[in-house]
């Protein structure tokens, strides 16, 4: 599991998902949240632009990243 420890109050769905490595550029992340590949808290997210806080959980091709303070 990746932690993602938070700077500011959130961080955007598509940052987390390029910070974690998981996907190359932001375009990939786009597309990889409109195919509905991503899980934000168990539940499949279509807004790349979505705050995660502290807290929340994200899957993506079997990894899992968790946000912290």
């Amino acid at each position: 599991m990746e932690v993602i420890k938070l700077k500011d109050e959130y961080i955007k769905l598509s940052q987390a998902l390029k910070a974690a490595g998981l996907v190359e550029s932001g375009v990939d992340a786009k597309y990889a949240v409109l195919d509905g590949l991503v899980k934000v808290n168990g539940e499949v997210q279509c807004q790349r632009g979505k705050k995660l806080h502290a807290g929340d959980v994200v899957t993506f091709e079997g990894q899992t990243i968790r946000i912290e303070a």
